[in-house]
């Protein structure tokens, strides 16, 4: 982990209030004297760009990096789901958010171990390390080898991050909504509602156990895969511990050969496939963080299953139906689809219903590829982005898409973009092809 900065992380609501309060309180100080210079200047500012001052983002990116927990996570989602729409510099912050957490001081992680494991946590450990390797929104993660030499990840969640998920949400909204931190067009409120549910979810350790669990059963015959495997006497709501498994980055893959690039993209695209269609199950954060590659084996690393939902079958169902018609062409049954996953519950014209059939179209464009397509040459991502801005450039025409739907494109916009880095060519009809092949030999046999 590059940061060695420690701060600690306020638990009671109370102090977490405070800090938004006081954050809040000086961004508005800064505001009155950025106004009051640029009138002495002769200039009318507008508001928007006394808030979005340098000085005032690094003030909101080092609080809600400060608190962690949900005030950070609804930054990155933000980032993640909106990011295309919010003004260069809120977008700069954000992503700020994404790369950077500061971690506990040892009173306070120690404190915490007590709280799980006892007096005596260090017991069953013959060490174990106070500093993290890795922190993020919701906890950080130490490495520890037991007293028969085996060596452990121990992801250690912070302190009142449970307690306070709704009230932060509501909290930063207000603050982001008051500030003007976020443009009017942007409907959030159904992306908030579900990062509470989702973030209660992840901050249930044993929850992610179950998960974990369930993943390391559905793909315990898939030879490209290594999850880890979890130490269930040592495991609590706040502490998830497994075992430690070597890897490097995933973007170190671009290092390899175009053959290990092509193949290890194709696997997780293939994965992704899985998950929406077969296991009815996915892990929705594709973040480059929570996968790893052993070269020596060739195989990729699955890390971290806090943000995997359960997938319904009939979504599973149309999202099958509305690839088939993208990749055929056949926009009656695109839009059929569409509206059945829930994408035209607004009432929306028929320019904009069009649109939004446009990014669908767009998006499965590898699907249609007859050969490999090539990540590496592509300006999808970027054609993808201009469409969107084309839909939420009319404040009044803003749609806001279904919850479900949200989690499952950032997965595939996160494997298309790995895909990307690593300039891989996927042969992605054939993935698809095989993967709905499979699944009518299995009805078939039912």
């Amino acid at each position: 982990m590059k940061s060695s900065q420690t701060a600690k992380v306020p638990a009671s609501r109370l102090s977490r209030l405070s800090s938004l309060g006081g954050l809040a309180s000086r961004v508005a100080g800064n505001v009155l004297f950025e106004g009051a210079k640029k009138l002495s200047q002769g200039q009318a500012p507008k508001l928007q760009d006394l808030v979005l001052t340098p000085q005032n983002i690094t003030h909101v990116a080092d609080k809600l990096s400060q608190m962690r927990g949900a005030a950070m996570k609804v930054g990155q989602m933000l980032s993640m789901d909106s990011g295309e729409l919010m003004p260069k510099e809120l977008s700069e912050l954000l992503s700020k958010l994404r790369a950077e957490a500061k971690v506990m001081p040892h009173k306070q992680l120690i404190d915490i171990l007590k709280c799980n494991w006892g007096e005596d946590w260090l017991a069953p450990f013959a060490h174990f390390e106070l500093r993290p390797f890795a922190a993020a929104s919701i906890g950080q993660v130490h490495q520890a080898t037991l007293a028969n030499g085996s060596k452990l990840a121990v992801k250690i969640q912070y302190p009142g991050i449970r307690n306070s998920i709704d009230s932060d949400i509501d909290n930063v909204a207000s603050l982001l909504r008051l500030s003007k931190l976020v443009p009017q067009n942007v409907q959030f409120d159904n992306l908030l509602n579900e990062a509470k549910k989702q973030l209660h979810s992840e901050a249930d350790y044993q929850i992610e156990l179950q998960m974990l669990n369930s993943y390391r059963t559905l793909l315990a015959d898939d030879p490209h895969f290594v999850i880890p495997a979890p130490i269930t006497t040592l495991c609590t709501t706040d502490i998830l511990v497994m075992d430690y498994i070597d890897g490097t980055s995933i973007e170190s893959v671009a290092n390899e050969t175009q053959t290990i690039r092509d193949t290890v993209a194709s696997q997780l695209l293939a994965l992704f496939f899985r998950e929406l269609f077969e296991f009815g199950l996915m892990q929705t954060d594709p973040n480059f963080a929570n996968f790893q590659y052993q070269a020596d084996q060739q195989k990729i690393v699955l890390l971290d299953f806090g943000a995997t939902r359960k997938i319904p079958q009939h979504l599973s169902e149309q999202y099958k139906a509305l690839m088939c018609a993208a990749k055929n062409n056949d926009r009656v049954a695109m839009a059929n689809a569409a509206q059945q996953i829930g994408f035209f519950r607004d009432a929306i014209d028929d320019a904009q219903k069009s649109l939004i059939l446009d990014i669908f179209y767009e998006a499965c464009e590898p699907l249609r590829a007859e050969k490999a397509y090539d990540f590496g040459a592509s300006n999808l991502a970027q054609r993808i982005k201009a469409a969107g801005m084309s839909i939420s450039s009319n404040a009044d025409k803003w749609h806001t898409p279904p919850a479900d739907a949200i989690f499952i494109h950032r997965k595939l916009a996160g494997m298309y973009l790995l895909a990307s880095k690593l300039e891989a060519k996927i042969n992605v009809n054939a993935i698809f092809e095989d993967m709905l092949h499979k699944q009518n030999i299995e009805q078939a046999a039912v």
